[in-house]
């Protein structure tokens, strides 16, 4: 068991899942990985199971029983990282898009440089963005405009999903509260840390849209995103209770 763990959630990703693990695993300082796999019908979890006897003790598999949604993946994944001993807990999607490399990075910028949340940003110096079309871009780029306007978080790219969180701003962000799903959950966890006042960086990455499998996208999420925004505006944060 390492100190960082690098959580993936997975819906029909058998053309990505053994690369990526494979990835992860040969970086150095060594990351653990957890997949919370949601009942894909293409086979992932079984290449997932099939590589947990390679890797025993550094990949492991929480299965659900249909997809719920990425933010319901995500703080699943959180609150069994927090039952273990994981001082750094990474978001990663299956499909490349973010470069595993690039998770070096960001918990350096956590575990060195003093950051309570990093973020793998696409707009912080720029749009670096490759193979998007050019809808999609303006989109994702004038959403994080929104966001930062509405609710006057200091973040570039607020619906990122490469991130490093310090095991005690999981541990603080009341996570039953969290509700949104799609880019929402994203916006309303970097919103809630910030409100919080833990420390976010953000870490210029090459976003790379997947070349093997089907995106996950959708207009609803989008729309989740710009009516959630608001209701974000006006929620109370609170952390969490400590347990006795």
């Amino acid at each position: 068991m390492t100190d960082s763990l690098v959580i993936i959630p997975t819906y029909n990703e058998k053309d990505n899942i053994e690369r990526i693990i494979r990835k992860v695993f040969s970086l150095e300082p060594a990351f653990d990985v957890l997949i919370v796999e949601d009942n894909s019908p293409d086979g992932t979890g079984k290449i997932v199971k099939e590589l947990m006897k390679e890797f025993p003790q550094r990949l492991f598999i929480e299965e659900r029983s249909g997809k719920q949604g990425l933010g319901t993946a995500y703080i699943h994944g959180f609150k069994w990282a927090l039952q273990r001993n994981y001082q750094y807990i990474f978001e990663m999607d299956a499909d490349f898009s973010h470069n595993p490399n690039d998770l070096i990075r960001l918990r350096q910028a956590v575990a060195q440089n003093g950051a309570d949340l990093a973020i793998g940003s696409r707009y912080i110096t720029g749009v670096n963005v490759v193979n998007w079309p050019i809808e999609r871009i303006l989109m994702s780029y004038l959403a994080s405009k929104y966001v930062r306007f509405i609710t006057g978080i200091k973040v570039h790219d607020t619906t990122a999903g490469f991130i490093c969180y310090r095991r005690n701003v999981l541990q603080t962000i009341n996570l039953d509260q969290i509700k949104f799903t799609g880019y929402a959950f994203q916006i309303e966890m970097k919103y809630s840390a910030w409100k919080l006042g833990f420390k976010i960086v953000e870490i210029p990455i090459i976003f790379t849209d997947r070349t093997a499998g089907e995106s996950k996208m959708s207009r609803g999420i989008f729309k989740e995103a710009a009516l959630g925004v608001i209701k974000l505006r006006f929620k109370k944060i609170l952390p969490s209770k400590p347990k006795e």
